[in-house]
């Protein structure tokens, strides 16, 4: 998948820990831990809002796009 989440680079840039943040969000440390690893497919829109108001940043704080490599699109 090409969509990256920088959850843990938000996370380090507000000195919060995963704990706080699912505290502070109602979000399941099991889901943002899989977040945090980029082990999802998806993610809701109400949970993308509450990260980003308890990290009091922008969605695109934490989802980037990166072009797949040449050796991406020859498997």
């Amino acid at each position: 998948m090409n969509i990256h989440i920088d959850l843990d680079i938000e996370l380090a840039k507000k000195k919060m820990s995963l704990t706080e943040l699912s505290q502070r969000t109602g979000v399941s440390m099991t889901n943002l831990s899989l977040l945090k690893t980029g082990k999802v497919k998806a993610i809701r829109f109400s949970t993308l809002e509450a990260i980003c108001q308890a990290l009091q940043c922008q969605p695109g704080d934490l989802l980037r796009y990166q072009e797949p490599s040449s050796t991406d699109n020859n498997r």
